[in-house]
């Protein structure tokens, strides 16, 4: 079994998909029938991806698309000035989620590229759409990127922003989209570099901490959202699936968890995502009324007229298709 497939995806098949056998309703992803699976740890956490962002996680992203832009417009500019798309050039987007990079480099490309966002959520998707409906140069493919054909897109650029750690299998995703690229074909991405580089997610989560139990000590081959901290991780990962090297290259940013708001506005979107979410997750409501108010605490000393700003550490990841 690859070395991907670890403790915490073996438990989380394990828990919610006793014996890796479930039924897969294709139907409800874009596939025409039901049938009845036996899945791998790797395949089993992927299909739990989809389940979570075509439900509660697809919902909220969709529904708080504005502030989450806004938080996130610090990494947005910096990316799509290192990836360096052209005029012409055909860009997949993947992980586009509601579609604040796809937009960005739809008018990159121009009217003669061609930009494919890919996303396994549905309700994101939806809104992407409806945001890029005029964009004739834009199409969207709903879907897991570690097993959607790619392979006659043709693509000068792949690009994400925070959408390529999750994949149970990362070498095979990897690999599964290096054939959606042309020879020499470049990969760009953002990704966060360790939880201890990033306050903005780091200081929530030690104010739940006061109430609420610790979470597991993740795996170093774990999914998640820092899964590609580790530069030799990645490293490994990236040539294992076809790519030169990767350089990196660290940005350092604010992001201002209030999204202009206030300091509420900072600690209701501080527990409804990343791992203080996880942490607060089926604990009664007294600890999580507890939770809020040491998360406000801990986010006074940073709030100001301008909103809810702390410190966040990404890498921007580069490589190219080799062969």
């Amino acid at each position: 079994m690859e070395r991907e497939c670890v403790a915490y995806v073996r438990d989380l098949a394990r828990d919610n998909f006793p014996g890796a056998r479930l039924p897969v309703d294709h139907s409800r992803y874009g596939g025409s029938k039901s049938e009845t699976a036996v899945m791998t740890p790797a395949q089993a956490f992927n299909e739990y991806q989809r389940e979570r962002w075509n439900g509660v996680d697809g919902e909220f992203w969709s529904h708080q698309q504005d502030r989450l832009d806004r938080t996130l417009a610090p990494v947005t500019g910096p990316l799509l000035e290192f990836a360096a798309p052209t005029i012409g050039s055909t860009v997949i987007d993947v992980g586009c989620g509601c579609g604040a990079t796809t937009i960005e480099l739809a008018r990159a490309a121009g009217p003669s590229g061609h930009v494919v966002g890919l996303d396994i959520s549905r309700p994101m998707l939806a809104l992407a759409t409806e945001r890029l409906r005029e964009c004739t140069n834009v199409s969207f493919i709903l879907g897991d990127a570690a097993d959607l054909s790619v392979r006659d897109l043709g693509a000068e650029l792949i690009i994400s922003r925070f959408g390529i750690m999750f994949f149970g299998d990362p070498v095979g995703a990897f690999a599964n989209l290096r054939t959606g690229l042309v020879p020499g074909g470049r990969v760009r991405f953002a990704c966060w570099r360790p939880i201890n580089e990033n306050p903005w997610l780091q200081i929530p989560l030690n104010a739940v901490y006061e109430h609420a139990p610790r979470l597991p000590k993740p795996d170093p081959e774990e999914p998640g959202p820092f899964a590609f901290a580790d530069t030799a991780r990645v490293t490994r990962i990236l040539t294992a699936a076809g790519f030169t090297a990767p350089s990196f290259y660290p940005l350092d940013i604010q992001l201002d968890i209030a999204a202009g708001g206030t300091i509420e506005d900072a600690v209701s979107q501080s527990s409804e995502m990343g791992p203080a979410k996880r942490a607060l997750t089926d604990q009664p409501d007294d600890i999580r009324a507890a939770a809020m108010e040491s998360i406000r605490r801990a986010l006074i000393p940073y709030s100001s007229a301008t909103g809810v700003k702390l410190n966040g550490a990404v890498w921007l990841v580069a490589a190219d298709r080799s062969g």
